[in-house]
């Protein structure tokens, strides 16, 4: 099957997993330092682990006739958190070629005609997930920033890549640029706060119009991830062309707002039923969703309800 073929988009929905950290963590109790899953490749049993957290995944696709796009584990392997953990350059490029190889092994062994596995080179923001911060980027900044990790993953064959968690739109405007110089497709998402915009204060529209207007719309699709569908529902509403733009989902379990997913102690889950309705409901506005998946606190049951509640 070729790269393309396997690529979320066309007619065939797609999902993705849920929460990754967040289930091992708080469901699994493994510990992640710093929130950075790649730290599992360093053993067998960590590998084991994220071997079986993909497992359950690939049975919700193969029981409702969906794709996959198997994300790998590196939301945290580039430099500043790799510095965090004592990780320099060598580590985190053998460990995104590491997890390339890992979800290349997976699809060997699931892969069919009728469950389609697309390798996707997982980037996360310079800092925080959920907030603009102190480590603002220019375009150019973001592309030197972001370089080497796309490179590696275009050079381990890699279908495509894509980056969650951004906040501000020049971060993902150089991460385009990187990954267009790397020749491998890319996919955009963005955090939103609970009035439905940017940690930066960028509506979702104004960010995706300011990516696809410095990129030539070299994006494949853009996603919203790590909100809760009542954070954004009422911007999905508003309607406008961008939302051709958007290509998947991938929410919160919770309603809370990242501050208060930051302080809280313990893992808010939510209810998987009500997610999948509240998934359903945006349905009319999003003609071109390809992917759903889930974000943090969800896990294979809000996924499940996803699928069930979309294609119902």
């Amino acid at each position: 099957m070729s790269s393309v073929a396997r690529l979320p988009t066309g007619e065939r929905l797609s999902i993705g997993d849920g929460g990754l950290e967040t289930t091992l963590i708080f469901r699994e109790g493994i510990e992640l330092p710093e929130f950075a899953a790649y730290t599992l490749l360093r053993d067998e049993a960590g590998i084991e682990a994220l071997r079986r957290y993909y497992r359950g995944y690939l049975e919700i696709a193969r029981r409702h006739g969906t794709g996959f796009t198997l994300d790998t584990p590196t939301w945290r392997a580039n430099a500043d958190w790799g510095e965090r953990l004592g990780d320099d350059t060598a580590a985190l490029t053998g460990a995104n070629r590491q997890a390339v190889a890992l979800a290349e092994e997976i699809r060997a062994e699931e892969e069919g005609p009728e469950l389609p596995i697309a390798i996707c080179g997982t980037v996360g923001p310079r800092g925080d997930g959920y907030q603009a911060g102190e480590l603002l980027m220019s375009v150019d900044e973001a592309e030197r920033y972001h370089r080497a990790q796309i490179q590696t993953f275009a050079g381990a064959g890699t279908d495509l890549v894509a980056a969650y968690t951004l906040c501000y739109a020049e971060e993902a405007v150089g991460i385009v640029m990187a990954a267009v110089a790397a020749g491998v497709p890319v996919t955009i998402s963005f955090t939103l706060e609970t009035d439905g915009r940017l940690p930066s204060g960028q509506s979702l529209p104004e960010a995706i119009a300011l990516v696809d207007a410095e990129t030539g719309g070299a994006v494949l699709y853009f996603m919203v991830n790590c909100a809760h569908p009542s954070h954004f529902a009422a911007v999905l509403r508003s309607g406008g062309e961008w939302l051709e733009r958007l290509g998947g989902i991938r929410a919160n379990a919770s309603r809370k707002s990242h501050a208060e997913l930051d302080e809280a102690p313990d893992l808010d889950g939510g209810d998987p039923d009500q997610l999948g309705a509240e998934y359903r409901a945006l349905k009319p506005n999003l003609p071109d969703v390809r992917l759903l998946g889930g974000c943090c606190g969800t896990d294979q049951r809000h996924v499940e309800r996803i699928c069930a509640a979309w294609l119902g």
